[in-house]
């Protein structure tokens, strides 16, 4: 399976971008409300600077305290980003960010934003896959 297939299967396949500067409170805000894991942290909507995931704050607030809620995403994002692209093979992905020890990947083409990919999409599909192996094997051995 490809990343393409993986984002057509998703039910929303908006990313959810704030620039930078935004207040990490309004960050968790977002995230709390829209019910993800992850946004980017993008100027234009198009182009991924950072990307900043609940896991981040929570570790950041036991690091430093509440005060971190007033500073800006800038100061917490991740910005050595991983990506991929629309033709990356699932398989590959899932053993990046396992090995990466990440949950989220944004799909980037000709340096565009175009999808965010998560480990729970990942393995969704190679389950779904792994479904449909399992039937036309069995098929197979019954004879159909």
């Amino acid at each position: 399976m490809l990343v393409h297939q993986i984002l057509k299967s998703k039910s929303d396949d908006a990313v959810v971008t704030v620039k930078p500067g935004t207040q990490v409170s309004e960050a968790a805000k977002i995230l709390a409300e829209r019910r993800i894991g992850t946004v980017v942290i993008s100027t234009d909507g198009l182009t991924a600077e950072g990307i900043l995931s609940e896991r981040d704050i929570v570790r950041f607030l036991a690091k430093r305290g509440g005060a971190i809620l007033n500073e800006p995403v800038d100061n917490f994002m991740t910005s050595k980003l991983v990506t991929c692209q629309r033709d990356d093979k699932a398989d590959d992905i899932l053993a990046q960010m396992t090995e990466g020890r990440f949950r989220h990947m944004p799909v980037v083409e000709d340096g565009q934003l175009v999808g965010l990919i998560t480990l729970g999409d990942v393995v969704k599909a190679r389950l779904t896959e792994l479904s449909m192996e399992k039937e036309a094997l069995q098929g197979m051995i019954m004879g159909h």
